[in-house]
């Protein structure tokens, strides 16, 4: 485990090669699982004020789903989350070739948000514990990933450096670089 400023992250982050697959995942992260994503207050803000750019990218259902309980709802723990269809799939999903596929990032791509997409989602396979004094930077071991574990290997690409963008966007430059030199100097 790797201590950087006010987070602790564990080794997998070195140790694990990963590379999503879309072709193969069908980007099954967004449709599957028993939640949302999670999100903070400053993401919840932004859905809410740019809900109505992202909603020409969303399903039919997605828009019935925000329109009728908000941009995020709860988990069972009482963290706030996006909202799902039918106890499933994430709200913003879309799909395109059989591919689960985010509007919110869709909206980015076309320079009609600034923001990209929630920062769990942006750093997955990677999920942060955030304590009172401190983040636990873990990776997420999750069935769904085999194949991007397979493709990961074959390319030799960390997950760490598979996740820099938002490892980045979460942390900081300085903090990447540091992260970076530490698993170097293993």
């Amino acid at each position: 485990m790797i201590s950087i400023d006010n987070t602790l992250i564990s080794d997998d982050l070195n140790n694990v090669c990963f590379v999503c697959d879309l072709k193969k995942c069908k980007g099954a992260c967004c449709v599957e699982g028993d939640a949302g994503a999670p999100l903070d207050m400053e993401e919840i803000s932004i859905l809410e004020d740019e809900i109505d750019v992202i909603k020409p990218y969303m399903t039919a259902e997605g828009i019935a789903v925000v329109e009728k309980d908000g941009v995020f709802d709860y988990d069972a723990w009482g963290n706030m989350v996006t909202p799902l269809i039918n106890h499933r799939e994430c709200a913003f999903v879309y799909f395109e070739d059989d591919i689960a596929k985010c509007a919110i990032e869709k909206a980015w791509e076309l320079k009609l948000l600034k923001f990209k997409k929630p920062i769990s989602c942006h750093l997955y396979p990677v999920r942060i514990n955030q304590y009172k004094d401190f983040d636990a930077v873990n990776y997420h071991q999750w069935h769904i990933c085999e194949k991007a574990l397979i493709y990961g290997k074959r390319l030799n690409v960390k997950v760490y450096e598979f996740l820099k963008e938002p490892l980045i966007r979460k942390y900081g430059a300085k903090w990447y670089k540091e992260l970076q030199e530490s698993y170097k100097s293993l």
